[in-house]
């Protein structure tokens, strides 16, 4: 998936097509922010509302990790801008971008001068430019949050939307009667691995599914010709016919996993990278928790900073937060409880097709395991709390989207954008089967308040505007 999506020059979204763009509706697909503005409006809302809850604090961090086309931090940005107390706070905007493509795209529509400005070889932050929304503001871009260094007197607000979905899956099989025999060598990035212990009596053990090539059609098949039109499929999934180290690893990682590791035929899915950035983003807000060993992977270590009060991360040395602040919010689509399975897909022009066809050219996307993040960033930092996942329509609903889009529709100067308008949020909220307001998710990564008896509920997951 990392290779197909972002490899540095045939990437989905690291290429550059004359022509075609991956978002909106010339695009293959069409994303929340472009349906409506009012979504970033009610994002930047919501981190308003944390600012407040949390006492108005300052030298506040905006972070969105994969901006795309900058839509939402447009909205969210312009929206900051009309609370002037909470716009000041502000010390900079950050975008986690690793596409150079859609880096300039971004500074096109954020920056006051259209233009990125690139910083010295080595800096880990390698462009700036500043805010057209946020007077005295820079935004600043680099293509990981490993790069962004963790500071004692910062408040991170991170958004990200659309994000995890697109992060590497493994895939699992629980398989009967499996077993490892003592000759068999694994072989690793690292180099074959022997098994210490003799032939195993055969069980249940999780098998990985694997990228495999298709036997290409016998050109004299007749039969092949019924399809010679039609883009055929390179390859496909099959289960590997031994453990790998992967699949002997990640599914010990969780309690959900191991609960069915007796049930033949079961089928998980992990995303190591999804669970390191959820530990990342709550070590942020929270500090880190030297006791945790739960995260599959080390969160990613910070760049070194010459600030004296910026701490890079290690997984050996512990970053200490002395007051938990800032908030995650993630945006995406999934089950609410459930471990997602078969949901390896690809999108092309607004229709679904195989993940294993055009490479680079498809989007490919899989559903999140919110609980999963919501473990990962709990077993992570002392300081965080987690709240939801909640359905997109409850949360924007319990921040105002119909009164919000109402009001932008009564002043709307002709019927075509009222209709716009109208069916824009209603799309966002629409609980069909298949509607946004059902598929899509909202989680929240806050302070822990650890006081006896209180708990504050973020807005639109119970809460009410406080501070």
């Amino acid at each position: 998936m990392r290779q197909c999506l972002i490899s540095p020059e045939k990437g989905y979204y690291t290429r550059q097509n004359a022509g075609h763009d991956q978002f909106g509706v010339k695009g293959d697909f069409v994303t929340s922010p472009e349906i409506s503005q009012v979504f970033g409006e009610l994002v930047g809302i919501w981190l308003y509302t944390e600012w407040l809850a949390q006492g108005q604090k300052d030298k506040i961090q905006i972070i969105e990790v994969g901006p795309g086309r900058g839509t939402l931090m447009d909205d969210v940005l312009r929206t900051i801008s009309t609370f002037k107390s909470f716009a000041k706070s502000i010390d900079a905007v950050y975008l986690v971008e690793a596409s150079p493509y859609l880096q300039e795209h971004q500074a096109k529509l954020l920056s006051s001068t259209g233009k990125l400005n690139a910083l010295e070889t080595g800096n880990p932050i390698q462009f700036t430019s500043p805010s057209k929304h946020i007077p005295g503001s820079e935004i600043k871009w680099c293509e990981d949050i490993k790069f962004l260094s963790y500071e004692e007197t910062s408040t991170p607000f991170i958004i990200a939307h659309e994000f995890f979905d697109a992060l590497p899956i493994h895939v699992f099989q629980n398989t009967a009667s499996s077993s490892i025999p003592a000759s068999s060598t694994i072989l690793t990035p690292t180099g074959p691995i022997k098994p210490k212990s003799g032939p195993q009596t055969p069980k249940n053990q999780w098998h990985e599914f694997v990228v495999s090539p298709i036997q290409p059609p016998d050109p004299e098949d007749v039969t092949s010709s019924k399809t010679e039109d039609k883009e055929r499929e390179e390859f496909h999934l099959t289960v590997s016919k031994s453990p790998t180290p992967h699949s002997l690893y990640l599914p010990q990682t969780s309690p959900r996993y191991k609960a069915l590791e007796s049930t033949p035929n079961a089928i998980i899915e992990i995303s190591p990278e999804s669970l390191t950035y959820a530990s990342d983003f709550a070590t942020r807000i929270g500090g880190s928790n030297p006791t945790s060993t739960s995260t599959p992977s080390t969160s990613p270590s910070a760049f070194p900073s010459t600030s004296s009060k910026s701490t890079p991360k290690s997984s050996t040395t512990p970053y200490k937060k002395p007051t938990p602040s800032g908030c995650a919010l993630i945006l995406d689509y999934g089950p609410l409880h459930t471990i997602p399975t078969n949901t390896l897909r690809g999108i092309r022009s607004h229709r679904p097709c195989s993940p294993f066809t055009s490479p680079g050219l498809v989007d490919l996307s899989a559903d999140v395991d919110f609980v999963a993040l919501a473990e990962s960033a709990l077993n992570a930092s002392p300081g965080v709390e987690v709240h939801g996942p909640v359905e997109q329509d409850y949360f924007l609903s319990s921040l105002g989207i119909k009164e919000r889009a109402e009001r932008l529709v009564s002043r709307a100067g002709d019927e075509e954008t009222r209709k716009r308008l109208e069916g824009g949020w209603k799309r966002l909220v629409d609980r069909g089967p298949t509607g946004m307001g059902r598929i899509y998710k909202a989680m929240a990564i806050v302070p822990y308040v650890g006081r006896s008896g209180e708990v504050r509920r973020p807005v639109g997951f119970g809460g009410r505007v406080v501070g």
